[in-house]
Order: structure tokens, then sequence, then C-alpha cells
């Protein structure tokens, strides 16, 4: 994959998944999820984290999960398993390991420094999902320049948690938090994916909560269950109207007489350079998007 694929590439749906339960990451292999996250934290009892741990190491070993991001999810590093967790993630298969509770740089140091024997395309993500963390947001982004860190995931449900506020389907007390977030995320370079949505079985609150996600300009978003995974591959993909107007776009740029211009008419709208930017990379994403099926 190219350095300009790897930027642009899909991650529409994350699909968290127990490691212990075998049956849930065979299935995960078929499914058109964009990355799958194997889970040793929150979904795994503490008498089971030891054999969740082996269990994710081999499927990754074992593979057969296509064009997906494969993450393992670590414990924290101040627990019993956190340590033994991130040694055998580094050196595992995995594309990345997800880590929780970050509250600043000096978080994503330690982490990092934890994957020192990592192979170099080894990739950090780290759950934003403490009160610390949100007000930490741009100093931690920047660690992206030094370390391996390169995607956050909000961690909403550990954030309402903390902060002692209610969950609700317009999530009115975490819109500041996403809105910094997202801009601290692309002043750095990070991808960055929306939060889970609790309730699976109503997929017309999830378009809902998915779609508030694209437009704060989230990659995509965490998935709890199977069934978010089309309706949420579908709303962080282009759409056919998205679609013809990056070709409108681009192909006015292209014209002769537009040579040269930072500015022009298109649809009857003034678009500028930056525009055919966004229209470049729109048809590159669904390119990838044909691309991984």
């Amino acid at each position: 994959m190219t350095a300009v694929e790897q930027d642009n590439r899909p991650r529409r749906s994350a699909l968290y998944l127990p490691a212990s339960n075998a049956k849930a990451i065979a299935k995960a292999r078929t499914l058109p999820c964009d990355m799958v996250v194997l889970d040793l934290e929150d979904a795994v009892a503490p008498e089971n984290k030891e054999e969740a741990r082996a269990a994710a190491v081999a499927a990754v070993a074992e593979g057969g999960f296509g064009d997906r991001e494969v993450a393992i999810r670590a414990n924290g590093i101040d627990t019993e398993w956190g340590a033994a967790d991130l040694a055998a993630i580094a050196a595992s298969q995995a594309d990345a390991v997800l880590v929780p509770k970050v509250n600043g740089p000096a978080d994503v140091a330690r982490y990092h420094d934890a994957l020192a024997g990592a192979a170099p395309g080894m990739r950090l993500w780290t759950m934003i999902e403490t009160c610390e963390s949100v007000c930490n947001l741009p100093a931690i982004a920047a660690m992206a320049k030094t370390t391996r860190l390169s995607l956050w995931i909000i961690g909403t449900n550990d954030l309402a948690k903390e902060m002692r506020a209610q969950l609700t389907p317009c999530r009115t007390p975490f819109l500041p938090f996403l809105s910094m977030a997202a801009a601290a995320a692309r002043a750095h370079g990070l991808s960055i994916l929306d939060g889970v949505c609790n309730e699976f079985r109503d997929l017309a609150m999830f378009e809902a909560e998915a779609r508030q996600g694209l437009m704060f300009g989230f990659d995509g978003k965490s998935l709890i269950h199977p069934a978010q995974i089309e309706p949420c591959n579908t709303v962080f993909s282009p759409s056919a109207a998205d679609l013809a107007w990056a070709k409108a776009v681009i192909d006015a740029f292209a014209l002769q007489e537009n040579q040269g211009k930072g500015a022009i008419r298109v649809e009857g709208k003034m678009t500028e350079l930056l525009h055919l930017e966004q229209a470049r990379r729109l048809l590159e994403v669904a390119r990838l998007i044909g691309k991984n099926g």
C-alpha cells in the first residue's frame, strides 16, 4: 500500500470483538468491516485475560482477515496484565495496538517505548476516554510526530462515567469534545473514529449518531455488533452526489481556460483549490473502498 493509500484507506467501521470468542473472530473474517479490534480489555473477564491474549495473537498469526486492519486492544499499562499484553502484541503480526485511558503525552511515550521491539509498521492507537485526555487533546495529538501514534478512538462510555454525564441520543454534553478532538487529530495527521452506539438493536438511532460523527469530520465509528457495519459503511462512504461533485470539480479545474486559477465557478458555486484537494481525496477513498470490497 502506497503512502497515499495508507493515508486515505477506508476506516469507516471498526468492530470490537472479545478475543476470547473464537466463533466471533472466525465470523469477523467474513464481515465487511474495515477494521477488527480484538479486545483484551473491557470485553474479557479477569480470569480469561491470559487465554484471550494468546487467542488474539494466534488469530492474527492465522490471518484470513483480508484487507481489514487488525488491532489488539491491550489492558492498561499499569494493570496486572498490561505489560504482558504489550509484549505479546509487540511480537505479533497485528497492524496496531489500541490502548485505553491515555491522559497525556507521557502516557503515549510510555506505550511507544513498550513497543520498541515491534515491527516498524505496527501503529499505536489510543482511546480518548478520560476527562484529563480531553483537556490535553492538542498535546496528545502532537505525539504523532515522534511516536507510533496514528489514530484515536473516542470512548464516550468511559467519558460519560467519569464526567457523571448523561449519554443521550443527541450526546449534547460531549459535542464540544467531539469537535475539539476532530480538530486536534486533523492538525497532527491522526485518523479519528467516533465512539460506540450502545443501542445496537436500534439501527435508526445508530445511523443518526453515525451521521453526527460524519458531520464532525470523523473517519468512521467503532462498533459493538455486526448489524451496525452496513449502516456505518454507508454513512461514511462518499455518496453518489459527493462523487459527482468531485468529478465535476476535477474536470472543471482541468479545463485549459482554468489552468493556473485559484478559484473558479463550478455548478454555480465558487470553488477553490482546497475544494479540488477534497475532490481528489473523495475519489481516492471511493477507489480504495471499491478495491477493498
